[in-house]
């Protein structure tokens, strides 16, 4: 007969009293994988104030939402994973009117959204290698994104008129958690600093993904500054109604518009670099309610195309008919032939165009108009982006700009 010398070593210290500390790690794919050793595996809603800690890797196991009340700390440096699944399953962080997100990260300790599918570690936070280590950054639709609703006003409708809330898209009508909008333009729903957010955008249903940066409703008193969005499915960022101002933005790779605005928001968005996006650099919508009132977006650096790639985007600016918004000092690089300014003819005097420069020559620019040119649309080579703030971006450091 074999003797097991461990179980007899085991059962020996057990009878002296020697205590004994388990650990384990949910890898529900059981294959060993190290994206899931030692990741705290996040599957409920959270009601309570809590902090995550930058020494851990979180997983998002479905739609976690901060519930009214309620405030999530997230430290600089801190990972922040979502699972894979699409439509009710898919992954994502909600934050909902009355509860409040501190992510506030540092040009040398950046909060990074990602995917499960993402390799990237603490380790890499802290040696300043800020990229994926294995994700290129092209690929999408890998996880959800990240939401955050708040009771600013917002120009809504229905069949009965005007309407102050409504249920943010991607979040079924079953969870009042989803719902925006409402009469406090300085709502406070927390600080965001120095956050990447990437490989997102899974589709919930009918077409429909998830943004990488969804603000719905979102108050002046919430701050958003240095945030980059890195290969999103659907848009990088999108704006449902709201005051939020945003400062210090890239987005790089999304698969729908760089920047899309709905519902009159009423806040700036200020200095801003936007990469190749698979649609419109910016899709520009006005009010759907009688509230009216306009944006203003500032001090850009826009690459059309990026020829690499191949991933080339449409309209250089879209608006619509009922578009309210200020274009000043923004300069688009990397033009291709058919891109255009479209749609000026419309709404003149409530879309002004201010500083906005088209690198071709002076003999094409009229080919990049879709109409008459607007006095404040010109060619050249000048911008007026401060570029040195995005050093700690993923876009700069594989050299995108």
């Amino acid at each position: 007969m074999k003797t097991d010398y461990k179980k007899m070593a085991f059962a020996l210290m057990l009878s002296l009293g020697v205590a004994f500390t388990f650990t384990s790690c949910e890898d529900p794919d059981d294959d060993n994988d190290p994206i899931d050793t030692g990741n705290v595996i996040v599957n409920a809603n959270i009601t309570a104030n809590t902090t995550w800690n930058k020494d851990k890797v979180y997983q998002l196991g479905g739609r976690i939402t901060v519930e009214s009340g309620a405030t999530l700390t997230i430290e600089a440096g801190t990972i922040i994973k979502g699972e894979a699944g699409t439509g009710p399953n898919a992954t994502a962080l909600l934050i909902a009117r009355g509860g409040k997100l501190m992510a506030e990260g540092t040009a040398t300790a950046p909060i990074i959204f990602t995917s499960i599918a993402d390799e990237i570690t603490p380790e890499d936070i802290v040696a300043g290698n800020f990229g994926s280590p294995n994700l290129n950054p092209d690929v999408n639709g890998l996880w959800g994104g990240l939401i955050v609703l708040g009771k600013a006003k917002i120009s809504a409708s229905n069949d009965n008129g005007d309407v102050s809330e409504v249920q943010i898209e991607g979040i079924p009508t079953s969870d009042p958690n989803g719902l925006y909008g409402g009469n406090d333009d300085t709502d406070d729903s927390g600080v965001i600093k120095y956050v990447s957010i990437r490989h997102g955008g899974a589709n919930i249903g009918s077409g429909n993904e998830i943004n990488g940066l969804t603000l719905g409703g979102v108050g002046s008193g919430t701050v958003i500054e240095n945030v980059e969005i890195v290969s999103n499915q659907d848009d990088g960022i999108e704006f449902f109604g709201g005051t939020v101002e945003v400062k210090n933005a890239v987005v790089w790779n999304v698969g729908d518009d760089a920047i899309d605005t709905d519902q009159s928001w009423a806040g700036t968005l200020d200095n801003f670099v936007v990469i190749s996006p698979g649609n419109h650099n910016f899709e520009l919508d006005g009010p759907e309610g009688t509230y009216i009132t306009g944006h203003t977006i500032k001090n850009g650096y826009v690459i059309a195309n990026d020829v690499e790639l191949e991933r080339f985007s449409t309209d250089l600016i879209n608006t619509d008919d009922n578009s309210i918004v200020n274009l000043e000092n923004i300069f688009f690089t990397e033009i291709a032939e058919g891109q255009k300014i479209n749609r000026v003819v419309f709404n003149v005097g409530e879309v002004n165009y201010s500083g906005i420069v088209l690198d071709v020559t002076s003999e094409t620019l009229s080919s990049h108009v879709n109409g008459e040119v607007p006095a404040g649309v010109t060619a050249g080579s000048t911008y007026t982006t401060d570029l040195s703030v995005f050093e700690w971006t993923w876009a700069k450091q594989a050299g995108k700009f």
